[in-house]
């Protein structure tokens, strides 16, 4: 296995879940949740480990669950691999290779092996991140050696294999740990300030690939959905619910004010996201500053 390849495996028994048809041995089969193709007969995408005898779960609406992981269910990437462990609070279990790496905020870090070393990453932006209410340490743990991480808190894990020249921002304090080909940064949203719930809410994480392949792993608050928008769609969310989004989406902040009466109002401030490209949410909005 090369740098950067990934290969899932799961292995509970899928007998009583819905299956898809299987029928033609010279075709491939299409994740519904990444879109990677797959060898026919295989259980879980090869890509991001969703099952693929299940279907996914969208609404009318076109928001789509994300896939449901089975429990102990491996992820490889590079040499080493990725265990996702329970379902109210899930763990991440990494079995780090020799040569591998991965980088967290050091507080979500449950247990690790004495094998495991453990380094801080230069972060940019230095009192902006204070300021911004983002974590100021990045840890990063090198192979080889076993380490596992977990919010500690209620949710599902979202694992989003980010392809070469691919870019994702993701909320403040909602990844739970990525691999050491991806690059780490930050972006601010002009005009967006508290609306987010947590901090000054005014910069995002941004993760990009350059040649080789990633593996970002999210952690989202009840459960999360992801919609694809259409150039020029848009929708607006509350802030408290978003979780992710492509970099090709745009975010901008949507004042309404809405009538109390005669002569009074309040203000309700929603994030509005314009496509082409992914957005994904949370069902349970938390304030990041009670962590």
């Amino acid at each position: 296995m090369t740098q950067g390849d990934t290969r899932f495996q799961t292995s509970a028994d899928p007998s009583a879940n819905e299956r898809r048809p299987m029928t033609d041995v010279s075709q491939r089969i299409e994740c519904q949740w990444c879109h990677s193709q797959s060898a026919v007969g295989s259980r879980s995408c090869e890509t991001c480990g969703a099952p693929l005898d299940i279907k996914n779960l969208v609404s009318d609406s076109g928001w789509k669950e994300a896939p449901r992981l089975r429990d102990m269910t491996e992820i490889h990437f590079g040499s080493s691999t990725c265990q996702v462990e329970g379902e109210v609070v899930p763990v991440a279990e990494i079995n780090l290779g020799q040569g591998d790496a991965i980088f967290f905020e050091h507080h979500v870090l449950l247990w690790k092996e004495e094998s495991v070393a453990m380094s801080v990453m230069q972060t940019p932006g230095g009192a902006k991140r204070a300021f911004a209410g983002m974590p100021f340490v990045v840890s990063v743990a090198n192979g080889p050696g076993r380490v596992a991480f977990s919010r500690d808190a209620s949710g599902e894990l979202v694992v989003l294999p980010l392809h070469p020249s691919m870019e994702l921002d993701v909320r403040e304090h909602a990844f739970l740990l990525a691999s050491h080909t991806i690059s780490y940064s930050f972006i601010r949203i002009q005009g967006l300030r508290n609306i987010l719930h947590g901090g000054e809410g005014m910069y995002m994480d941004r993760f990009v690939t350059n040649q080789v392949q990633g593996l970002l792993v999210l952690h989202g608050y009840g459960n999360v959905f992801e919609r694809t928008l259409g150039a020029g769609e848009s929708i607006l969310l509350e802030p408290g619910a978003f979780l992710y989004k492509d970099s090709s989406v745009t975010m901008d902040v949507e004042q309404m004010k809405l009538k109390t009466g005669m002569i009074g109002h309040t203000n309700l401030y929603l994030a509005r996201m314009t496509g082409p490209g992914r957005v994904g949410i949370q069902s349970m909005y938390v304030h990041h500053g009670s962590e």
